[in-house]
């Protein structure tokens, strides 16, 4: 059997380009189709195609080779035809440019940092108050112990909900564990901090969560929608300017793990969206 050698300076830079944009287009279609009918059908086709490429290049059947060549024309014109809602809502995502759309949760369903930011940003223009702690190093589970037990999956609504008067779990705050609402209705204990008292209580509770544990807590005042951040024992509180890059860094440092590939992106999204919000 020969042996098959590639002559490498033969191969130019035009050529690499065309490969990466191949490679770059059928991700994009594997991504976007994946989990459908379209998407399985997909893969199949293409399993089935190699295979019957590779036993025809190996065994030198250029006939078999010629007339698969030729069915695929009318295979690839049918999928198009029965797929056609699949592959419409497919392109409509491509359109909309969802390489640009900001992801709201990870593969295995935790919250990112810029989804998290966002929403605390939605609650504070609306004034909804709000107290959220994120664990760090040190359990909160002791402190879930006083609230509800959800380990639900963090999205807008439910923390709207959560927070909303007179609704039962409005008071008190909510835990945050790996991306998701551990528990909400919790009791923090409230810190005696002499220069907190003109505070409210739930400024109060955030200073003293951090005072005795390592998270970070996150406050919003229903009063002037104002946000403000809580760790080891101290308050700083952001201005309208400041608040969506200062909030969007510590919670960053709260929920580790997101590439930083995509912070210089929800940073400029937070921007332009604060901005919109004037």
């Amino acid at each position: 059997m020969m042996a098959v050698t590639i002559d490498w300076s033969e191969i130019s830079i035009s050529a690499v380009v065309q490969i990466a944009i191949l490679y770059v287009v059928i991700y994009a279609i594997l991504k976007y189709a994946r989990g459908s009918r379209f998407g399985q059908a997909l893969m199949g086709i293409g399993i089935l195609t190699a295979a019957m490429f590779a036993f025809t290049y190996v065994f030198h059947f250029d006939v078999l080779s010629t007339i698969i060549q030729a069915l695929l024309i009318y295979l690839a014109i049918s999928t198009v035809v029965i797929f056609q809602p699949e592959i419409r809502r497919m392109l409509s995502q491509v359109g909309a440019f969802g390489y640009l759309e900001k992801a709201k949760h990870r593969p295995d369903g935790s919250a990112t940092p810029e989804f998290v930011a966002d929403t605390i940003l939605a609650l504070a223009d609306r004034r909804i108050g709000a107290l959220i702690a994120f664990e760090r190093g040190i359990s909160l589970r002791g402190y879930e112990d006083t609230g509800v037990v959800t380990d639900a999956v963090f999205t807008r609504e439910l923390v709207e909900t959560i927070f909303t008067p007179p609704l039962p779990l409005h008071d008190g705050g909510i835990t945050i564990r790996n991306g998701r609402i551990a528990a909400a209705h919790c009791v923090f204990p409230v810190s005696n901090n002499p220069e907190l008292i003109e505070s409210g209580m739930r400024h109060r509770a955030a200073v003293g969560l951090s005072e005795e544990t390592d998270a970070l807590v996150v406050v919003i005042s229903e009063e002037t929608g104002g946000v403000s951040v809580a760790h080891n024992g101290r308050l700083i509180r952001y201005g309208h300017e400041q608040r969506a890059t200062s909030l969007l860094r510590w919670i960053n440092k709260a929920m580790p793990g997101q590439r930083r590939g995509n912070r210089l992106l929800a940073r400029l999204t937070l921007r332009l969206m604060k901005g919109g919000r004037r």
